[in-house]
């Protein structure tokens, strides 16, 4: 008798499917991912596994002071001539 499972966190049992009979495995694991697609137990792993926290308010009010002072930083190096107007900076592609 075959059996497939699909366990997730806290070990809840969410898809169970056993084999009726003559019923050839092939049917059985069409039969199994047909209920897991309709459980529902794939989009919830997937909406967990890419879930991202909204940031903070300090977080964004850092990170765009970061910005002003490298944009500030950049400008004062281009009145200065230390570089030049077409300068990417960054890493070259070889």
């Amino acid at each position: 008798m075959m059996s497939y499972v699909v366990l997730y966190p806290a070990h809840m049992i969410n898809v169970e499917v056993t084999k009726q009979g003559t019923e050839n495995p092939m049917g059985t694991i069409r039969r199994f991912t047909k209920r897991v697609q309709g459980s529902g137990v794939l989009r919830r792993a997937r909406k967990i596994r890419y879930f991202t926290r909204n940031q903070s308010q300090f977080v964004k009010k850092s990170q765009a002071l970061n910005r002003i002072a490298k944009r500030e930083k950049y400008q004062e190096l281009l009145k200065l001539g230390k570089i030049s107007e077409n300068h990417r900076g960054g890493r070259r592609r070889r």
